[in-house]
């Protein structure tokens, strides 16, 4: 981890290693894993649920579409609201064990070693 205050520095409070760790490139690589995936995935979907709304809202004709019986195209919709938020949650869960989770754990390690703990999660 690379900064002008080493978190791996034996000195200091934690708050000034906490600090340090902030600062580092590492943490801002982190946060913008992080940003990369919720950032872009948080307006696709607040436009597909805007999509679904204004559909519902403005054309009636379309949404009320049988497709099956009594199924029609507002109900599909509204399903695949709740399979797209699913998707995203396991989308996630994959992007953070490759992307994000590594690096927490580095730096959660230098961490654990600058305050004497060791990590038994394994």
């Amino acid at each position: 981890m690379s900064t002008d205050t080493p978190a791996s520095a034996p000195t200091g409070s934690a708050a000034e290693r906490y600090l340090a760790v902030q600062r580092s490139d590492e943490f801002a690589g982190l946060r913008r894993a992080l940003r990369g995936f919720v950032f872009p995935m948080t307006v696709a979907f607040f436009l597909w649920y805007a999509l679904y709304v204004i559909l519902s809202a403005y054309a009636r004709d379309f949404m009320g579409t049988k497709l099956v019986g009594n199924i029609n195209v507002a109900l599909i919709f509204g399903l695949l609201q709740f399979v797209s938020t699913f998707l995203i949650a396991w989308l996630y869960s994959r992007y953070a064990d490759r992307k994000i989770d590594p690096i927490a754990d580095r730096i959660r390690a230098e961490m654990g070693e600058v305050n004497g703990e060791s990590d038994s999660r394994g």
